[in-house]
């Protein structure tokens, strides 16, 4: 008998995520039906989270970049292995790793308010090198990375017309 039994869950409004575009193979596959699996009509796909406030991307990204690194190994053999390996990486990731967002310091440069001095220092450095070969730069004098400023996960929203509470 194909009848659904009373304590089969029942699929409206279905959404399936998918976390990348669908390949030309997966484009054409058909939906598997049953009395347990959702009906094809009533599932929608999506490549995309919905927005909720609170999504952070700064660790987002970091879980990208810890994911994607060489040593990320398939599986940790327990939980002190896994602390383990993110204690390492993150003090590698905080301390030595220059970002390319963050003009190519490092996240504890940043944090540290060392950032003005840094980009001082690499300036100077660029004078210098300019005053030496100025005709190793064409165009015009040579500057480092711009500086970070500042960084929000959700921006405030200014108001065009504030009205003081006093």
């Amino acid at each position: 008998m194909h009848g659904r039994s009373p304590s089969a869950p029942v699929f409206t409004n279905l959404k399936i995520q998918a976390t990348r575009p669908p390949s030309v193979r997966e484009k054409t596959r058909k939906y598997p039906t049953g009395p347990r699996t959702p009906n094809p009509a009533a599932v929608l796909k999506s490549h995309s989270r919905p927005h909720t406030s609170n999504d952070n991307p700064f660790s987002e990204s970091q879980f990208k970049t810890l994911k994607y690194q060489p040593t990320f190994p398939r599986r940790f053999g327990c939980i002190e292995d896994a602390k383990g390996f993110c204690r390492a990486f993150f003090a590698c990731y905080n301390q030595a790793h220059h970002h390319v967002g963050l003009g190519l310091m490092t996240s504890d440069q940043v944090h540290y308010r060392q950032a003005d001095a840094i980009h001082a220092a690499r300036q100077a450095t660029l004078d210098c090198a300019f005053a030496r070969h100025p005709e190793r730069f064409v165009k015009q004098p040579p500057t480092p990375p711009h500086k970070p400023t500042a960084t929000w996960i959700n921006p405030p929203q200014h108001q065009a017309n504030s009205t003081s509470l006093n």
